[in-house]
């Protein structure tokens, strides 16, 4: 018998989440990669926006070791948790906060833009999808239906706005094991099961990229043989275009 039951019961759950993910997802994914695929051959970007703790994926696409490089963060301190948490959230659901972000990112109808937010419902990621749309871009919600359906109250949803929604599954609140002897659950999942849908994504795209006869513009790991070379020449295509390189 385990001593960590909880623990096991967590990554249990988390386990067969993630593994039915594609049956759940694979149209949306198969669409999702098209896009990317799309935005690739036409030398356009990948932008990857979220609040609060959904703004991780953001962080998680960009120069990643094994991720697209044409992938581009869309970081605003105000609507992340290591400057302010409290006041983050309190921003994350005003109106109008997101258009003098997203004024710096030059987002044009031959990109992507990936919205994530687990609720679905706060004014800023709707707001960002809403920009996305008007823009042009393709614009893939990665997002809980379950969450946002119990959330909306009337609301707009980002599904609601999306061209394209990955569901990633997670129940209401997040969390997903109950506490012994309490009403409180623990054990939030969407962080988890959000990178590896995108990352489903990216990778489908890459083969489909790959075997069209292109080269997947692929960062390498910093330690590996011959990084340097092939992330040096990345690097100097895509830094005019990605602030945060």
């Amino acid at each position: 018998m385990t001593k960590t039951p909880t623990a096991a019961a967590y990554l249990a759950d988390l386990t067969t989440r993630i593994g039915r993910l594609y049956d759940d997802n694979a149209e949306a994914i198969a669409l999702a990669a098209a896009a990317v695929e799309r935005t690739a051959k036409a030398d356009g970007l990948v932008y990857v926006f979220g609040t609060g703790h959904s703004h991780t994926m953001a962080e998680e696409a960009h120069f990643r070791a094994g991720g697209l490089a044409l992938t581009v963060p869309i970081l605003a301190a105000t609507t992340m948790v290591h400057e302010g948490a409290v006041a983050g959230t309190v921003f994350e659901r005003m109106s109008g906060i997101v258009a003098p972000i997203f004024a710096r990112y030059p987002i044009g109808p031959n990109d992507v833009l990936i919205v994530v937010s687990n609720s679905g419902v706060n004014t800023a990621t709707v707001e960002a999808a809403l920009i996305g749309k008007t823009i042009g871009a393709t614009v893939v919600a990665i997002t809980s239906e379950a969450y946002s359906k119990a959330a909306a109250q009337g609301r707009t949803r980002l599904a609601d706005v999306a061209d394209i929604v990955l569901d990633n599954g997670a129940p209401p609140g997040d969390a997903t094991i109950d506490l012994p002897g309490s009403k409180l659950r623990a054990g939030p999942v969407s962080t988890s099961i959000g990178a590896a849908l995108m990352n489903a994504v990216f990778v489908e795209a890459a083969a489909r990229l790959q075997s069209a006869g292109g080269a997947a513009p692929i960062y390498l790991s910093a330690n590996m043989p011959g990084a340097k070379e092939v992330n040096e020449a990345l690097i100097d295509r895509y830094r005019p275009r990605n602030p945060h390189l």
